[in-house]
């Protein structure tokens, strides 16, 4: 996925970045510094001046349904306005590719929520929900997937098992975008683009580039480096 002089209507200006089959990559920045206008105007969602390329193909060359094969989204939102059953949201996410019960079943398991299958999602938990809307763009196959604060609600375990799940699923060729708040987070993934005021400040691995100086820039604190070390899954 390649992008050059996105602009969106003043949230996201002259914008530029690359991520290639494999690359697992997180998005930082405080409140409202164009971290979702980025995903969606990459993923074709928002009006956006620029250009977008996925797999080498113009963004607007590419028709809908084939779209729908090659790239995953998750939003912010975890709301569900109707109570369908849990495996049959997650099935919605082969709606462009024809069902593939193994990929759905292989998909729940792996976001712990195997055993909800047949309860209403109305009736889950934010963070359960969280995880079937997860699973969904993971039983879409595509090869670009697009996670917009996918741990928002989850705790702990999950949470580290998202991570986990990012870095397999890049390891096996996948291109990631994950938005994140927590920038302790950002090390488990193999690059970050630090946002501000939609700008673009730094794109780099991330014991490069997210320093003190730049935490203090962009996220206006005070930051002190006590420990590399990153809690690690059992």
């Amino acid at each position: 996925m390649r992008a050059a002089g996105l602009s969106v209507d003043g949230r996201l200006l002259d914008v530029g970045l690359e991520v290639r089959a494999g690359g697992c990559v997180a998005v930082l920045g405080p409140n409202g510094a164009g971290k979702s206008t980025l995903l969606r105007a990459l993923a074709g969602l928002l009006r956006a001046t620029g250009s977008v390329y996925w797999m080498g193909t113009a963004l607007e060359r590419i028709p809908y349904i084939e779209r729908g094969r090659r790239l995953a989204w998750l939003g912010q939102e975890s709301a569900a306005e109707f109570a369908f059953p849990v495996r049959d949201v997650v099935a919605q996410g082969r709606f462009a590719h024809g069902d593939d019960d193994k990929l759905i079943d292989d998909s729940m398991a792996a976001l712990d929520i195997s055993h909800l299958a047949r309860r209403p999602i109305t009736e889950l938990s934010g963070g359960e929900r969280r995880r079937v809307f997860l699973a969904r763009a993971l039983a879409t196959g595509a090869q670009i997937q697009l996670w917009d604060e996918p741990t928002s609600s989850l705790d702990v375990r999950h949470a580290l098992e998202v991570y986990a799940l990012a870095k397999n699923l890049s390891d096996d060729g996948s291109c990631l975008l994950v938005s994140l708040h927590d920038i302790r987070a950002a090390y488990r993934f193999d690059r970050v683009i630090v946002l501000d005021q939609g700008r673009l400040i730094v794109d780099g691995p991330p014991h490069d580039v997210l320093t003190a100086p730049l935490i203090r820039q962009v996220f206006r604190v005070e930051a002190r480096f006590l420990t590399s070390l990153v809690p690690e899954l059992p």
